[in-house]
């Protein structure tokens, strides 16, 4: 499970946000994940990706949504991969605070695009304006996808847990939300059908006449980069770069952790 290609880094996305893996007696244990039967396609490439033995069975039930709902299940119980997927940063049992970008090289694009889909919603608001969301109460996850985003679109966003179940919610809107969808959802990538229809028809909206413009984005310079490594301060660089404390300290995070190249590398 090489992170740096582009499927297997969505799908350790939508792993970490949608699969639960489950430790047994001795040895034993399962990773799982269930999703509508109408997403099944994505579990089928899991299953394809994944050179050891699994299974997809389906279950209808009642929930609160609906009176029957059919659920796709992939489970997959190989000791190997499970350990590999552990390593990687998906833990036994409860998850969703402790969860946290790979601590190796991957793909950050395919990533996010797995978060999205197994946790975010893509589409239009009650007033037409495309948007991208997320949800996760992982701060971690939250601070990679905010960071990610603002390269991508020009917008910062500044998160907090909600009141009601201390969970994060993040929302792009208009072009920001375009060029997110648009970066995310690129041409024959693995995705929920669904949410690649949606991604692909918000690139059709058109700002209304007489509505503000936003600002264009603004990226990292080099420059910038060196100058938050030499102050090794968020606070201060954000007074000498004029960004806010939070874009420089995800920004030195992922400078640290080379999720983005040093400033000068080729």
């Amino acid at each position: 499970m090489d992170l740096t290609v582009p499927e297997y880094a969505y799908m350790f996305g939508f792993l970490q946000a949608d699969g639960h893996l489950a430790k047994g007696t001795g040895q034993k244990g399962r990773l799982t994940v269930e999703l509508s039967a109408r997403d099944s396609d994505v579990l089928r490439a899991f299953q394809r990706l994944t050179p050891y033995n699994s299974s997809i069975t389906e279950r209808t039930r009642s929930t609160n949504f609906a009176e029957t709902h059919t659920s796709a299940i992939w489970s997959l119980c190989a000791l190997e991969a499970r350990t590999r997927i552990s390593e990687l940063g998906l833990p036994c049992g409860r998850k969703s605070h402790t969860i946290a970008p790979p601590g190796v090289e991957f793909s950050g694009t395919d990533y996010v695009r797995g978060l999205v889909d197994a946790d975010g919603s893509v589409g239009f608001t009650g007033k037409g304006d495309p948007f991208v969301a997320l949800a996760s109460a992982s701060t971690a996850i939250m601070a990679y996808v905010c960071e990610y985003a603002a390269e991508v679109t020009g917008t910062e966003r500044s998160v907090r847990r909600n009141a009601r179940d201390g969970i994060y919610n993040v929302l792009y809107v208009k072009e920001p939300a375009q060029r997110l969808a648009a970066r995310l959802y690129y041409p024959d990538r693995l995705a929920l059908e669904r949410k690649r229809v949606a991604a692909d028809s918000l690139a059709a909206w058109v700002r209304p006449a007489g509505m503000r413009a936003t600002s264009a984005p603004r990226r990292w310079s080099a420059d910038e980069d060196r100058i938050l490594l030499s102050l090794d301060s968020s606070k201060a660089a954000a007074d000498a770069l004029g960004r806010t404390a939070q874009s420089c300290h995800l920004r030195l995070w992922r400078l640290r952790t080379g999720q983005v190249p040093p400033p000068g590398a080729d």
